[in-house]
């Protein structure tokens, strides 16, 4: 073998390491990130199916995800469920705010802490209670400061 040959030929075998190594080095893979997100509209679709969502509602909650994996998802879950006879299950939590348009604020929730919520409670004929008002005002902390 010529020099020529044997640099060439080293190369070759280091380009092919150091490319190698590209997933180490955190240089994104174009293909695996389109399987990671076709997988995730699938399990998105499938979730939504289970749960018992309409495909449009499905579309509406997950704007982010690809609508032709979100469908082969809800399609696949909805095949596999009649096949099975699985019934649905009904989500436990409610359903989330509809995403707002570009350029408007979202609302803020209220928050209601336990002071507030236990100074408006009424005893049943709609008069407020001195003893659960009072009981309202003091907090644990309030009565050991009391105490000192």
């Amino acid at each position: 073998m010529t020099k020529l040959s044997l640099r060439l030929m080293l190369s070759i075998v280091g380009t092919t390491a150091l490319l190698g190594g590209c997933e180490r080095l955190g240089i994104p893979d174009p293909s695996k990130a389109a399987a990671q997100t076709e997988a995730e509209g699938k399990a998105i679709g499938s979730a939504c199916r289970h749960a018992g969502r309409a495909i449009e509602d499905c579309f509406t909650l997950n704007q982010g995800a690809s609508k032709a994996s979100v469908f082969a998802g809800w399609k696949e879950m909805n095949d596999y469920m009649a096949e099975n006879k699985i019934s649905e299950v009904a989500p436990q939590l409610p359903p989330p705010p509809p995403p707002t348009p570009p350029g408007t604020k979202p609302a803020k929730a209220k928050s209601v802490d336990a002071d507030t919520q236990n100074d408006a409670t009424d005893s049943e004929d709609g008069t407020k209670n001195d003893a659960d008002s009072a009981a309202a005002d003091e907090t644990p902390r309030k009565r050991r400061r009391a105490k000192e």
